[in-house]
């Protein structure tokens, strides 16, 4: 039997409480536009859904039997799609990283923390048989059309049977 991708416990990276008793401060300004960010149905992720809407393919959203509860799945071709927002899930990390300003001590491990549960996401759906696609959510802002290519390509194959099964 092989061992599961799961991390061990104190590999898992610990986010500490964002509370003014723990050190950190905001605005009420900062916290206002903070409040406002959304999980689900973001502007990125309902403008790869119309485009995949528009192109005849249909999903499910936020599927909670799958891990991770990708943004949309097709079970009929096992493919899970994420949009990942630049910030939350470390597009370019290691340099933004750096730029990093205002409570550092919680942000670093938040973000880290959320680059790691992905990973993990992303093996355990592997090992599922699903096919894990992530677009950023720049590249659906700016390049829609290739995000929408890269899930027909995607579905094509899939129909003819051609898409090779990965191996972790």
């Amino acid at each position: 039997m092989e061992p599961k991708p799961y991390p061990k416990e104190n590999d898992v990276i610990q986010v500490p409480r964002f509370e003014e008793s723990a050190g950190f401060y905001t605005t009420e300004q900062r916290s206002r536009n903070m409040s406002k960010i959304r999980s689900k149905n973001s502007v990125p992720e309902l403008k790869l859904r119309r485009a995949l809407w528009a192109q005849h393919i249909r999903f499910r959203l936020h599927p909670k039997t799958v891990p991770g509860k990708p943004d949309l799945v097709i079970n009929k071709y096992k493919l899970a799609i994420f949009v990942d927002g630049d910030f939350w899930h470390g597009y370019n990390w290691a340099q933004r990283r750096q730029n990093l300003k205002k409570n550092t001590s919680f942000w670093i491990p938040k973000i880290e923390r959320n680059i790691q549960r992905d990973k993990y996401v992303n093996e355990r759906l592997s090992l599922m048989g699903y096919t894990v696609m992530r677009f950023w959510e720049h590249e659906v802002k700016q390049n829609i059309g290739a995000c929408v290519n890269q899930v027909l390509l995607y579905v094509e194959a899939a129909k003819m049977g051609k898409v090779p099964m990965s191996s972790l």
